[in-house]
């Protein structure tokens, strides 16, 4: 019971961080082909060029493997075969024979989580390989290693994030992608250093990946988008701000902080995401509806009128029709004077009489016993008229006194 218990904020219902969550790796899945039916020895004869080429019967068809398919199986070979695959892999990426290089490339991921001494500074030089089916191999590699190896590829990974060729700078971003969601730590830095470069380019794609980082990062996040939200490109500015939302879920203050600086920013679409985020926001607190209240005097017109019509929600009516006087002598837009005309309007005081009479305590209700009594007494119930046929008190006091 004490492993599956869960803290929990009284307030939001939401989990209370109370550690370092364990991290789940990505795990590079073994490609599966006919060296699967080939035993350990076969394999690592055939990818050692022990054995030219190896007869396999597998899904009821009769395959001849050549030694590229013996190194792809070497993803096989684990525990005590875990040093003869690293060894044998490592001569396969120093052959001069390109079919050999890129089925070593394609297995590396898999041996390099037995042992991956030496494996990484080859795949930093086959990326510029001479041969460019190697080079295309290499950056897939480098993209399949990037989230469970980040100390591995970490100079190999910068490099390519920032290389011209769209070709090898792809996979890279995909790869930091990848290692957002294993190690958002590491992925920071990456961005960190980004963000700071002059080519806006890199910044609008840096930027592009706080949103994965804003609910994993921590404090390293909420820097980084902050820094964004500096930036001088109103793109990486409007990127930062999309994030505050979501983080208004998480971290509420910091969310608060860095929407008071995204509602005066200069940029329509920033400061539209700023509003998102005070929406989302819990209006119960000061500093939240502080902002709104400061909203509804911005020099934007949208800011404007996204704050108004968020008062209500704030405010009760009296308080709404006082704030809603305050506003109307300085407020300058007819749309906006309307709505704030209909925050003033009290129907009780002066709305029609259908209004006014809604606004009325109803009688309370007869009870059944008393209705009874006073119909057998021939006594009239609330506007309901007497029972006819029925005498009335009086009637039957008159008789009893005209008896002798």
């Amino acid at each position: 019971m004490a492993k599956d218990y869960v803290a929990r904020d009284p307030r939001t219902g939401l989990p209370i961080a109370t550690g370092r969550q364990q991290r789940k790796k990505g795990t590079k899945k073994q490609v599966t082909g006919p060296w699967q039916e080939c035993s350990r020895k076969d394999i690592l004869a055939l990818a050692n060029g022990e054995i030219p080429q190896l007869e396999i019967d597998w899904g009821g068809r009769r395959y001849t493997l050549p030694r590229e398919d013996g190194i792809r199986g070497l993803g096989r070979l684990k525990g005590v075969w875990a040093d003869r695959a690293h060894a044998c892999l490592l001569n396969a990426l120093e052959s001069d024979e390109p079919s050999i290089r890129i089925a070593a490339l394609e297995v590396l991921p898999v041996v390099g989580e037995q042992r991956s001494d030496e494996l990484f500074d080859w795949l930093s030089v086959l990326l510029d390989d001479d041969d460019e089916t190697v080079r295309k191999a290499a950056s897939q590699c480098l993209e399949d290693s990037a989230p469970t190896f980040p100390s591995g590829i970490d100079s190999s990974l910068a490099q390519e994030l920032r290389s011209p060729l769209q070709v090898r700078s792809e996979p890279a971003w995909r790869g930091l992608k990848g290692l957002t969601e294993t190690w958002p730590e590491v992925a920071c830095d990456h961005i960190d250093e980004l963000l700071l470069v002059d080519d806006v380019m890199l910044r609008r794609k840096a930027s592009k990946l706080l949103r994965n980082i804003v609910q994993r990062a921590g404090a390293m996040g909420w820097d980084l988008i902050s820094w964004a939200l500096n930036d001088a490109d109103p793109d990486v500015r409007r990127n930062a701000s999309a994030t505050l939302a979501s983080l208004s879920k998480k971290e509420p203050r910091i969310a608060i902080m860095l929407t008071e600086r995204a509602i005066l920013d200069a940029d329509a679409k920033v400061r539209n995401n700023a509003l998102k985020a005070i929406r989302s926001m819990d209006t119960d607190d000061s500093r939240a509806r502080t902002l709104i209240m400061n909203g509804t005097r911005h020099k934007n017109i949208e800011v404007r009128r996204s704050c108004i019509e968020m008062l209500p929600m704030l405010l009760v009516e009296d308080k709404l029709r006082l704030i809603a006087t305050e506003l109307l002598q300085t407020e300058t837009d007819s749309e906006l004077k309307k709505m704030l005309n209909e925050y003033t309007f009290d129907a009780s005081i002066e709305g029609t009489e259908a209004q006014k009479n809604t606004f009325l305590a109803p009688a309370l209700p007869v009870p059944a016993l008393e209705r009874e009594v006073a119909q057998a007494q021939g006594q009239a119930v609330g506007l309901e008229p007497a029972p006819l046929g029925m005498p009335s008190q009086l009637e039957s006091k008159d008789d009893l006194s005209q008896d002798p």
